[in-house]
């Protein structure tokens, strides 16, 4: 039978009964007779306090061995400690273990271990990846983490939604961007060596073949049979880009939706984040707690007011007339046709819309081929979701269901028709009006615990020049 874990136990009534405690040492203190351990298993951001008392006035206190353990016990070490629960006289906790049994199963030496107890940068903790979910940072990063992921489940489960899981390797490119990571079984220090070109036709899958960078257009398949789906599984960009934002390796969320338009998008995303939002205000109280109060202040209060809102919804070009208002405030200067940058997009959420806002129709040459082209032609019905602090947190369309104009764009971008073949059955089989979005898991994490690096809020980051662990 599996130990209680500490959540569990500090959640018992303060009435006296044997456990056994098992984690890893926070702290150790000395006070007179009694030797106070602090004890973290991870299952809470809270640890439990282990109190033992070496005994006076005749009281035999401790045996020899324990006394042995808990003189040399030292912060990282892992622990088997027996006791009673009883109440706590200190203030902040309700229970705590009146110690009398101690097992020390793993060491920590002070002298190597790296996480002594002082505060630590997150640039040096990113060096010692495998040891930085021991902190309190970054352990609330994973319990958020974890809760959230379990959340986009019974999101779209409990809407009808079928979880699929789309191919990691692929050998096209949803978003028509060509940053990808090739995979290939081909000698390439013997190919550079010989100075040939390589033949793909002798690679393992017989083709030029990457890493996904989407699973949204085999998405699209399964829901032109299964009505509403859902991705929820790493992606890869291939892209130069050495900053906070970007990571190589990132999970992504893609529901598409048959018989749906832009409309039912937008509302499925607004949905979609307040559920979350609210679930992890309601599920993870004490890791919220502690990342409004050491790495960002203000961060429940911001939460609580997109669940409390109705998001606004406005236009590109709408959007860019507000911009161009203020344009001598921003570094890049707005003009319709412009990509939005996170300066934009803030200003947007904080200055014009005062709150969440989704902006529609943008101009068609800067979307992706897939997205559905409104009358004038000119602009597709996309939809990207702004919040403050971060900016896009969602993109997503109304797609393209009719054959004759998919095409037709598909041969304005230069693109081979023929490697998509399979996604243009979709329009002469049984075509249908649908819709998705995408967003990057590790953006709304960034968002909820307002850590400001995109690599503090993933276990193992991958980046530019970064593959270690």
């Amino acid at each position: 039978m599996l130990t209680p874990l500490i959540k569990e136990i500090l959640s018992l009534p303060a009435e006296s009964q044997d456990l056994t405690v098992k984690g890893w040492v926070r702290t150790k203190r000395e006070l007179k007779n009694l030797i106070f351990v602090e004890v973290n298993d991870g299952s809470s951001f809270d640890s439990i306090q282990c109190t033992f008392d070496r005994g006076s006035d005749g009281n035999a206190g401790l045996s020899p061995s324990v006394q042995a353990i808990l003189s040399t016990l030292s912060t990282g070490s892992s622990v088997a400690i027996q006791g009673r629960l009883v109440p706590s006289p200190a203030s902040g906790q309700n229970v705590e273990i009146a110690a009398y049994d101690l097992e020390r199963i793993g060491e920590a030496p002070a002298e190597t271990y790296p996480l002594q107890k002082k505060r630590h940068s997150l640039e040096f903790l990113r060096e010692i990846a495998h040891l930085r979910a021991r902190t309190n940072t970054f352990g609330a990063v994973a319990r958020v983490r974890s809760r959230l992921a379990f959340g986009v489940h019974e999101f779209f489960q409990n809407r009808g939604f079928r979880y699929v899981h789309t191919p990691i390797i692929t050998a096209n490119d949803a978003e028509g961007a060509g940053a990808m990571f090739q995979v290939t079984t081909l000698n390439l220090e013997s190919l550079a060596a010989s100075g040939k070109a390589p033949d793909y036709h002798n690679d393992f899958f017989g083709k030029q073949s990457y890493l996904t960078v989407s699973g949204q257009l085999e998405a699209e398949t399964y829901a032109a049979a299964l009505s509403r789906v859902y991705t929820f599984g790493p992606a890869f960009r291939a892209e130069n880009s050495n900053t906070t934002r970007h990571l190589a390796e990132f999970w992504m969320i893609e529901p598409e939706m048959a018989f749906a338009d832009l409309k039912d998008n937008m509302l499925l995303a607004e949905d979609f984040l307040k559920f979350l939002f609210t679930l992890v205000l309601q599920d993870c109280p004490e890791d919220i707690a502690f990342f409004d109060a050491h790495i960002e202040k203000g961060i429940i209060t911001a939460l609580r007011s997109v669940v409390d809102c109705r998001f606004a919804h406005i236009t590109y070009t709408d959007a860019v007339k507000e911009l161009e208002k203020q344009a001598a405030v921003f570094e890049f200067k707005p003009f319709w046709g412009c990509d939005l940058q996170s300066e934009h997009e803030k200003f947007l959420t904080e200055k014009v819309a005062g709150g969440p806002v989704i902006v529609t129709d943008y101009p068609k040459a800067i979307k992706a081929f897939y997205m559905k082209l409104n009358e004038d032609e000119k602009t597709v019905r996309a939809m990207d979701v702004l919040v403050p602090r971060l900016g896009e947190i969602i993109g997503g369309s109304q797609r393209e269901e009719n054959l004759a104009r998919l095409e037709k764009r598909m041969l304005e971008l230069g693109m081979n028709a023929e490697d998509y073949s399979w996604y243009l059955d979709l329009r002469r089989y049984g075509t249908a009006p649908h819709a998705g979005f995408g967003m990057g898991f590790e953006r709304l994490i960034q968002y909820v615990t307002g850590m400001a690096n995109i690599r503090d809020v993933i276990p193992y980051p991958r980046a530019v020049g970064q593959a270690e662990f």
